[in-house]
């Protein structure tokens, strides 16, 4: 056989293999394409993803905006910004303190020493797919806090909002 006939044999062995693995893929994952082509696969995911956080985080209380914005109306309770200190510096909810996981990880934190274990803390991340505020709101109540929330909407949907933000620190 010639090298053109062996590269044609090879050429019709690639595209037989790639049409059985995309045969086998769509078999395997079905009910996500079904979902697919109902238009129905985002709010499929955002439900698992819900179900998710949910048996993850139990202890953890959460907020949605509405009610973050509540809590912050009243002046009472301490806001927690766990993005990056970049992030932060950038722009952030007026009055809130920077808290990120890196920063949680110090034994002896001097970030928590001043403040009271029955405060009320609020923690956010960037978006509401950032789950960076449920794990650093569940560091802080092993850490003794007791009165701490995710707000799950995250920085973005607070901006979005038109709420108050700010640039310093």
């Amino acid at each position: 056989m010639t090298r053109r006939g062996f590269f044609r044999q090879d050429l019709a062995w690639a595209a037989f293999l790639l049409v059985l693995a995309a045969a086998f893929g769509l078999a395997k994952h079905w009910p996500l394409v079904n979902l697919s082509f109902q238009g129905k696969l985002v709010a499929h995911l955002e439900e698992r993803r819900a179900h998710r956080r949910q048996a993850q985080f139990q202890g953890v209380r959460t907020l949605n905006l509405a009610q973050a914005y509540e809590l912050f109306q009243k002046g009472q309770s301490l806001f927690i910004d766990a993005r990056k200190p970049e992030e932060y510096a950038e722009l952030h909810i007026t009055g809130a303190v920077n808290l990120s996981p890196e920063k949680l990880q110090k034994p002896d934190n001097p970030d928590l020493s001043g403040i009271a274990k029955e405060r009320q803390i609020v923690v956010y991340c960037a978006e509401a797919h950032c789950d960076i505020a449920l794990k650093v709101a569940e560091k802080l109540q092993s850490l003794g806090f007791t009165q701490v929330a995710a707000f799950l909407g995250g920085f973005k949907g607070w901006d979005e909002a038109g709420y108050p933000v700010d640039t310093s620190q």
